[in-house]
């Protein structure tokens, strides 16, 4: 669910995405690289290698999207430390539209050459188009409304200011 907020004439939107599948993996790879690591000395080092890879499902596999006067931010929704902000003065334009993971690299956080994509599902996504011409999309649900609210924030002709 979107929630708009007004502050001093500011609108702020905020969705929070999850991915089950991601989070149940992260949890089910976790709690089995644990009991190898418990259970088996040699397997030990290994198990708690991987851990990292149980880790990354959980951190990306749900996320915060912000946006408001200042940008876009995208933030772990289990770490909220872990997050990246596209400031007003990066964007070029915003739009929405259906996307699938493997068209923008695949789930999670996700680098190609001139796109970068946080991506849980297939669906719904917001697509910045950044002023040096590269790309970062979010699939997130009510993402044409997240675009509006980009763009009505961006400077130039027909902005909302």
């Amino acid at each position: 669910m979107s929630h708009p907020h007004e502050h001093s004439e500011r609108t702020v939107w905020y969705r929070t995405q999850f991915s089950s599948w991601m989070i149940a993996a992260g949890v089910v790879l976790a709690i089995a690289l644990t009991v190898i690591a418990a259970i088996d000395a040699s397997y030990r080092t290994v198990s708690l290698v991987l851990l990292l890879a149980a880790a990354a499902f959980l951190v990306t596999g749900g996320i915060k999207v912000t946006v408001s006067s200042r940008g876009v931010t995208v933030a772990s929704a289990l770490v909220p430390l872990l997050r990246r902000t596209i400031a007003l003065e990066r964007i070029a334009h915003a739009s929405a539209r259906w996307t699938r993971p493997m068209e923008i690299g695949g789930w999670g956080y996700r680098w190609k050459p001139g796109l970068r994509a946080v991506s849980l599902r297939e669906g719904d996504a917001l697509w910045l188009e950044l002023l040096r011409g590269t790309h970062f999309v979010i699939t997130v649900d009510d993402a044409k409304r997240a675009a509006d609210l980009v763009n009505h924030y961006l400077p130039g002709p027909g902005a909302g200011h």
